[in-house]
């Protein structure tokens, strides 16, 4: 993906826990219950070819944490609350679901 593509998409860098930069695609916000939420997919470079294949294509869903760094940032958190995480998810899943393919995940 050249420059350009990446000015198109609303794209942010996050930090795993071992330190590595990996970039994503905001493809959509909501607010529930006075909190903000991201939906991201993960993007890749021609040199990341192999990993892209590999990836599940899931949505990562991050809330927007009212802590910010010292660049006036805003951190995203994981949703530790499952429940919370599932209202979430399927609240995403219904509005993006013209652009994604979703599969239910099935309990075992």
């Amino acid at each position: 993906m050249d420059e350009n593509e990446r000015m198109e998409k609303d794209v942010i860098s996050l930090l795993d826990e071992d330190g590595k930069e990996h970039e994503f695609e905001i493809v959509d916000a909501l607010e529930l219950e006075g909190k903000q939420y991201l939906a991201l997919v993960p993007l890749y470079d021609e040199s990341q070819a192999e990993e892209a294949l590999e990836d599940s294509g899931e949505l990562v869903i991050l809330q927007v944490s009212e802590e910010t760094d010292e660049d006036g940032e805003q951190y995203l958190d994981a949703i530790e609350d499952e429940d919370l995480y599932n209202r979430v998810a399927e609240l995403f899943m219904g509005r993006l679901e013209d652009y994604f393919d979703f599969e239910e995940e099935t309990e075992e």
